[in-house]
């Protein structure tokens, strides 16, 4: 027998079951109409077992016992669904209903979530769960005693697996509600990022979601923890971290979500749950642009990946010793940028070790609360640039675009494909995206002696090939110098630093040491005056 033929077997014999089939789904309206007039609940869970064991019985073969059971399941949940439909046409309300699970996925339009749709599957699985276990005739439906003890340990598991990495404490159930809260980029969420409540009708579609919220943060979980013997639930509505820090957000944001599910659960309905989440929105935004300071790309073949940073060094502009008139020209120029007038690519080059990365690191620091976002992006992933600026450009961010130790060999031709980002290509560059590079080369491109004019090459038009070299310079708008300090600006930089880090020494003697130090470790520079002090503090 050839494949054809047995193909064949199957389409006859699925042309009988398709006739059995609409055959029974018309002998269960029927019977919906006989419970209609007698009364009667669809969901007899009990009924339903006994007929799932009936049918497995009446199998021969062991292999396809089981699969049996799950076929005849499916159809037994069709065929209430279609019953539950029919009660509904008729007016008719079934008050076992929510016990049954076909009747809740029925439904399922009506009582889930219109916006807030996008958590992970393990946070759904999570809320899901632990929605049905506190409630002892949902568990009962969807679940058997021992199930549900079973299960309850492993919600613990990932409930605690959650808030653990993120460093959240108190109520641990709130505070996950929060998060999903917080987390969820949507048409809501996104509107009021960075802008507070923008009304419209998007508006009345959050309130549905929130009461949904309100629910869930209401929930008495004392029932299921005496019924499932899970006491040490309890442990969970007071959960200390001690001194563990988060691994996803920084200490501020960690604290403002547990501070945020504190309020959340004193609002009395869902318009008051919503003022709290919209006033979260418009001081600090939503999802992973709103929770993190800084992001790096990384390329996957569906296209480029933005993924925060987690851990970003706290430096400040104070705490850069010197470089004022630099530090003031960056810091006019990005004040300019998120207060939303016009502002330039920022270039800046000059020695190394001088703070220009530092400095954009502050910035980032600084600016966060104004909603200023980094972005860093390295050579080989300017075929990225474009992805990443279509994902960022409709966002209620400001964004930097960061490239650190920007430079070109003259065989690398990377740079042209950057000169037509930042300006030159037909699309607009978008109003909330700047780009600041550093660099140790004032051109970026390496500039040979045969680009002089008194040097004869092969190269006709000489002045076309310099002035090519300069044009990605000439798109940075504004250029700061950061230079190598003196010797007696180094000699402050390294007193300023000491006396920071509480390092007691005679200041003779501390010059005379940082002096050794820089004439064996790079020279003199705030990167080698800031090593000097750490070597001071390991000894």
């Amino acid at each position: 027998m050839d494949l054809n033929e047995l193909r064949s077997d199957i389409d006859q014999i699925d042309s009988q079951l398709i006739a059995l089939f609409e055959k029974r789904m018309t002998v269960s309206e029927k019977i919906a109409d006989y419970k209609i007039q007698a009364k009667k609940s669809i969901f007899d869970k009990n009924r339903e077992n006994l007929k799932l064991e009936n049918v497995k019985s009446l199998v021969g073969s062991d292999e396809n016992r089981e699969p049996t059971g799950e076929l005849f399941e499916k159809i037994m949940e069709i065929s209430r669904k279609r019953q539950y439909e029919r009660l509904s046409a008729n007016g008719v309300t079934d008050e076992n209903a929510e016990t049954d699970p076909a009747y809740r996925e029925l439904n399922s339009n009506n009582n889930s979530l219109i916006l807030f749709r996008n958590a992970t599957d393990q946070q759904t699985y999570l809320r899901d769960n632990l929605v049905i276990l506190s409630d002892k005739k949902l568990a009962d439906a969807h679940f058997s005693k021992e199930e549900q003890e079973e299960l309850i340990h492993s919600m613990m598991s990932i409930l605690i697996e959650e808030s653990a990495r993120r460093g959240f404490y108190g109520n641990l159930w709130h505070t996950f509600l929060a998060l999903l809260l917080v987390s969820d980029e949507n048409a809501y969420s996104m509107a009021d990022e960075m802008r507070g409540d923008m009304g419209g009708t998007i508006k009345e579609l959050a309130l549905h979601d929130l009461s949904c919220f309100k629910k869930w943060f209401d929930i008495d979980f004392s029932d299921m923890t005496e019924r499932l013997h899970v006491p040490e639930f309890n442990s969970l509505f007071t959960y200390e971290v001690g001194n563990a820090e988060s691994k996803v957000f920084n200490t501020r944001v960690r604290d403002r979500i547990c501070e945020l599910a504190v309020d959340l659960a004193r609002c009395s309905n869902a318009e008051e749950m919503l003022k709290e989440l919209t006033l979260f929105y418009k001081h600090y935004g939503v999802g992973k642009f709103g929770l993190h300071k800084a992001f790096r790309v990384r390329h996957e073949d569906a296209g480029a990946v933005i993924e925060p940073i987690r851990n970003i060094r706290h430096v400040e502009l104070k705490d850069l010793v010197g470089y004022e008139i630099a530090k003031q020209k960056l810091i006019d120029n990005t004040e300019a940028f998120v207060s939303g007038k016009k502002a330039n690519n920022c270039l800046l080059y000059g020695d190394a070790g001088t703070g220009k990365s530092s400095s954009i690191k502050a910035i980032a620091n600084e600016y966060y609360d104004r909603g200023l976002r980094i972005i860093e992006i390295y050579k080989h992933q300017f075929k990225d640039l474009n992805d990443v600026i279509a994902q960022i450009k409709g966002r209620n961010y400001k964004f930097i675009i960061y490239m650190d130790d920007l430079s070109f060999e003259e065989f690398e031709t990377d740079y042209k494909y950057l000169k037509a980002v930042i300006e030159g290509g037909l699309e607009k560059k978008p109003e909330n995206v700047l780009i600041y590079a550093t660099s140790n080369r004032r051109h970026l491109i390496r500039e040979s002696f045969k680009d002089k004019p008194a040097v004869l090459d092969d190269d006709l038009h000489r002045n076309d090939t310099v002035q090519e070299k300069l044009s990605l310079a000439n798109r940075f708008g504004v250029t700061i110098y950061f230079g190598a300090p003196e010797m007696k600006e180094y000699d402050e930089i390294v007193r300023v630093l000491a006396d920071r880090n509480g390092i007691n020494m005679p200041e003779a003697e501390l010059i005379a040491e940082a002096r050794k130090w820089e004439m064996n470790h790079g020279g003199l520079s705030g990167r080698t005056a800031q090593q000097f002090i750490d070597y001071l503090l390991g000894k």
